[in-house]
């Protein structure tokens, strides 16, 4: 288990589900349907159970590029602790449960589940012909939020739809900052990354409107629903992260990328949701 614990990075589902929190509240409280721990357990299940999948399926299928690639050289694949076939394996495994707990959810969700893997296992092949991998990964991990609503409600709502486009630009712009490490190992490989088709500088120029977009669609919902204090504290805080991670990456100076990839998302992601709830659990 430890070896799969490894293999899927645990770590990095703080990315979305804080908002597949938020995804969920949010139809607890701006609807008539109650709230009911089978719903959230879930749903809990089904962000483990997809990112599990996505996670692997990507180890599996990059396992050639991360053993060329200096950086990546040690990742479980490629180092041997865990074999092609045993990934795949779980992977598939993985698949299954998600499409299970989604059945046990609503027929919405259930009939979306296929579409749900497809994006994000398909975005493991989107290097090798586009620039944009970024973006679909941005809306694979943007899923979450709409996702958590339909778990509720079985129906789709605008608010959370924001949330999803604001997730998709969030990591769209941090995975940016993140493939800069890789731009001339992609350049070499023929793999298209934003960096390796802009270079650096642009490529960070764009990160930081894909980081607009994000914070513009966290403020919308204040038109929507009634959102107050507590919300507008974390969105002001959520922004003035997305800044910090600019300021402390550049061009030149690639030192600091991990702490802008991982530290500082993760707490933007987490704070962010505690402030939502705050606001839902005293304001409204």
């Amino acid at each position: 288990m430890n070896k799969y614990f490894s293999l899927v990075l645990f770590a990095h589902s703080i990315f979305a589900l804080p908002f597949a929190i938020i995804g969920f509240f949010l139809a607890v409280n701006t609807t008539d349907y109650p709230f009911a721990w089978m719903k959230l357990l879930l749903m809990l299940a089904c962000m483990v159970f997809a990112r599990n999948a996505a996670m692997a399926f990507n180890r599996y299928l990059d396992r050639d590029i991360d053993a060329a690639n200096p950086r990546t050289a040690m990742r479980d694949i490629p180092a041997g602790r865990v074999s092609p076939r045993q990934a795949l394996t779980f992977t598939i495994v993985n698949c299954v449960l998600f499409i299970g707990a989604t059945a046990l959810i609503n027929t919405v969700c259930l009939y979306l589940s296929p579409v749900a893997l497809a994006v994000v296992l398909g975005y493991s092949y989107t290097k090798r012909f586009t620039p944009l991998c970024h973006l679909v990964l941005g809306l694979g991990l943007g899923l979450a939020p709409l996702g958590a609503y339909l778990v509720v409600t079985g129906t789709f709502h605008l608010v959370p739809v924001f949330y999803s486009l604001a997730v998709l630009f969030w990591v769209g712009g941090f995975d940016i900052i993140y493939a800069l490490q890789d731009e001339e190992f992609d350049r070499e490989q023929r793999l298209n990354s934003i960096p390796a088709w802009l270079g650096k500088r642009k490529a960070l120029r764009l990160s930081e409107f894909f980081h607009v977009l994000s914070v513009v669609f966290v403020v919308l919902p204040l038109f929507y629903v009634p959102l107050r204090w507590f919300y507008i504290a974390g969105v002001v805080f959520y922004m003035l992260l997305l800044i910090y991670q600019h300021r402390i990456v550049s061009p030149t100076d690639l030192s600091r990328v991990n702490r802008a990839f991982m530290t500082t998302n993760g707490v933007a992601s987490v704070v962010f949701a505690i402030f939502f709830l705050c606001d839902v659990i005293f304001l409204w």
